[in-house]
């Protein structure tokens, strides 16, 4: 039989009621709000940056290839890889696809209202999936018909709304080069990233109006979008990539073609991290004060035990046990706090974040069950070994003085 385990079962379920009732509620709460806290803090930080890193891989891809050019445009120059270049870029492990594409600058004039934006050129083997996930309006362009693509572009909620167009109306789009070219558009669809700087910059329409308006063939491209399977590999596969390209192609990633947002994501490392060890602190705490308030309490039972000849060791596993059985508890309400906060907000989107601020509009929360079970064994294993200290205190205590103890 465990005695340790028994007695404390005892204490703690059908003991009197005390002093230390008080203080071991006030631990279990730090426990449990400290447990919903750091679950909350890591599903925050991995559903937010998960969230805005979807946007920019979804719009710009995870490498981006282009020709070296010194002149800084929004128009780099054109170029092609052959089928033997491209099928080596597919066949590296890690990368999921690749697609071609072009951009152009333009500016529309409508309604009295002057907008200048940046035409990306795609065609009918360019994924649209991320622009469809996005659309708030209308539909993703049609390349069934090469006639009628072409005239058929796809615009940003804010340009709609700054110049008043809905789907379904045209405008005449004016392209910057030598002389001046014009196109006439109709919205087919209108989408929003969220992210402003993407919303104000970008139009999407056919690539093949680009080719026309620059006299390239059919076959050259302002760059290609790689997608690749692990994103923590990015930094890996850019560089096997990059072995792979002709001397005079370019190879960057999102994270280098983009990199003020994702230092600002990357910051964001360290303020879960400070909240993480804030409320694990406060948690070992409380359980510290408790536990010391407890053996003081059970003073004269740690006389009668140490004069009936039971050890100092045996002693301290009553106690251990107890914090133990208190750190459960608190382990429970928190995980059913945060996991019911976690599926509110999931199911609501209840809690809204300043979306020109945040690039998302709401809190987006992503943890896995691996994660949270890692945290509750990780505030078992911490909290446990620091009451370690405490218990120690039992071989102090005298069972004579402890006996007359009131």
């Amino acid at each position: 039989m465990n005695f340790p385990y028994f007695l404390a079962r005892r204490i703690a379920i059908s003991g009197k009621q005390t002093f230390s009732k008080l203080i071991v509620r006030v631990a279990i709460g730090a426990i449990a709000l400290g447990v919903a806290a750091m679950m909350l803090a890591i599903a925050v930080l991995k559903g937010f940056k998960g969230e805005v890193t979807a946007k920019q891989r979804g719009f710009f891809g995870d490498v981006t290839l282009s020709r070296y050019d010194l002149n800084v445009s929004y128009e780099p120059a054109p170029f092609r890889l052959s089928d033997a270049e491209t099928q080596a870029l597919k066949a590296i492990p890690g990368v999921s696809s690749l697609q071609y594409y072009a951009t152009k600058a333009g500016i529309i004039n409508v309604n009295d209202e002057v907008e200048g934006v940046l035409f990306k050129g795609i065609d009918a083997v360019y994924d649209q999936g991320f622009l469809k996930d996005v659309l708030v309006a209308g539909r993703a362009i049609d390349f069934a018909d090469t006639t009628k693509a072409v005239g058929q572009i796809m615009i940003s909620q804010y340009t709609a709304d700054r110049l008043q167009l809905a789907v379904g109306d045209d405008f005449i789009m004016y392209f910057i080069q030598e002389p001046v070219r014009k196109r006439k558009f109709q919205i087919i669809g209108i989408f929003h990233t969220g992210v402003e700087e993407l919303d104000k910059t970008y139009v999407v329409g056919s690539l093949s109006l680009i080719r026309r308006l620059n006299n390239w063939s059919d076959d050259e491209v302002g760059g290609y979008e790689v997608s690749i399977s692990d994103f923590d590999s990015l930094y890996e596969l850019t560089d096997k990539i990059q072995d792979l390209l002709p001397i005079q192609v370019d190879a960057i990633n999102v994270r280098d073609q983009l990199p003020e947002i994702f230092q600002w994501l990357d910051l964001l490392d360290v303020n879960t991290v400070i909240i993480l060890i804030l409320m694990m602190v406060v948690a070992v705490v409380n359980m510290v004060s408790a536990l010391l308030i407890i053996i003081l309490e059970r003073t004269p039972m740690i006389g009668i035990l140490k004069a009936l000849g039971y050890t100092n060791g045996g002693i301290r596993k009553v106690f251990l046990y107890q914090a133990a059985y208190l750190i459960g508890v608190g382990l429970f309400i928190g995980n059913a706090l945060g996991g019911g906060l976690y599926f509110f907000q999931q199911q609501t989107r209840y809690f809204k974040l300043d979306e020109a601020s945040y690039y998302v509009s709401y809190i987006p929360l992503r943890i896995d069950a691996l994660e949270i079970i890692v945290l509750n064994i990780g505030i078992v294993v911490i909290a446990l070994a620091v009451l370690l200290i405490p218990s120690y205190l039992i071989s102090r205590i005298s069972p004579i003085k402890a006996i007359q103890f009131q």
